[in-house]
């Protein structure tokens, strides 16, 4: 490859990256939507061959949350082996907070 292609792979991957950090899920937001647009730009990333260890997006997912997720969020944060759990493992404890959540707003809160 080229020296000029390489370059604007790289400034395509740093560019990609800068538009991956900032993100943050809106509370109207669902775990699926936001994990979908993260997934995007992660393969996006990955298409031009550049390597995104699954650990940097759970801890990039972690601190992306809303309020509502904060508390399950510092769980897994302290409790979990975040350098080795999959994302499928944090979506899904995320997803059953997010449904223990849902249950308690239809049933008027639990009160």
């Amino acid at each position: 490859m080229c020296q000029g292609a390489e370059r604007v792979k790289v400034a395509k991957v740093q560019t990609l990256k800068l538009g991956f950090e900032p993100m943050i899920m809106k509370d109207t937001d669902t775990l699926d939507d936001f994990y979908l647009k993260m997934s995007g730009l992660i393969t996006k990333i990955q298409a031009l061959d550049e390597e995104v260890a699954e650990s940097y997006v759970v801890k990039k997912l972690l601190r992306a949350v809303p309020i509502k997720f904060l508390q399950r969020a510092s769980t897994i944060e302290q409790f979990g082996n975040i350098e080795e759990m999959s994302i499928e493992e944090t979506i899904g404890s995320l997803k059953a907070h997010e449904e223990r959540l849902r249950g308690q707003v239809e049933s008027g809160g639990g009160q």
